[in-house]
């Protein structure tokens, strides 16, 4: 192999290698910004661990769409959301989610003892038809008796179609990462929160 060529091969290497470093910044950097908002709202460490995100979870109220942080009424979200999960396809048996919704503010912020409040409990969601999971805990819309509450949506890949899952007793005092770890479902894929406090009677 002569010089030119041994000069190609070099400088093909090293663009290879700053290709790559470039892509995993960015991937660090996307991964910071869909955190950011989470752990800005305590929602990281109050009710998930820091997680890499690796989908994106749409809820929506109607016409709202759901963001980090918005402030939404317990009348307009009242009734239960549409979702979608867009995620990569992945060469697996199965392609099934869990969906959890709580609230850790309960009965206030300032006092969290009932923390969490458990919403919506969805199991083996098809991530093409989310209207076909297996609803364990039916919906249950904001209600915040004092201050502003945060209803949080958490989206998790399983490894495997859940069967004979304990369901909660009730919706008081549940731990999201308590069922996760229960139900052998690692870190979120995804998670979303919102805003809300009880509305002023007219």
């Amino acid at each position: 192999m002569g010089i030119s060529s041994k000069s190609e091969s070099h400088r093909q290497i090293v663009l290879f290698f700053t290709v790559f470093a470039l892509a995993s910044c960015l991937a660090v950097e996307a991964t910071s910004s869909s955190n950011r908002q989470l752990v800005k709202g305590r929602v990281i460490p109050d009710v998930l661990d820091l997680f890499v995100p690796t989908a994106k979870l749409k809820i929506n109220y109607g016409r709202t769409r759901v963001v980090n942080g918005l402030l939404i009424s317990p009348s307009a979200a009242a009734k239960a959301p549409s979702f979608e999960i867009l995620a990569r396809s992945r060469r697996s048996p199965v392609d099934l989610y869990t969906l959890i919704v709580a609230d850790p503010d309960a009965p206030s912020p300032d006092n969290p003892i009932r923390r969490e409040i458990l919403h919506w409990l969805v199991v083996n969601i098809p991530r093409k038809r989310p209207l076909e999971g297996e609803v364990l805990v039916p919906y249950a819309g904001p209600a915040p008796p004092l201050g502003i509450h945060r209803y949080v949506f958490s989206l998790y890949k399983q490894n495997k179609v859940l069967k004979g899952v304990k369901v909660p007793e009730g919706r008081a005092l549940f731990r999201t990462r308590g069922f996760t770890a229960a139900n052998e479902l690692g870190l979120p894929i995804a998670a979303v929160y919102f805003n809300s406090t009880k509305e002023m009677s007219s």
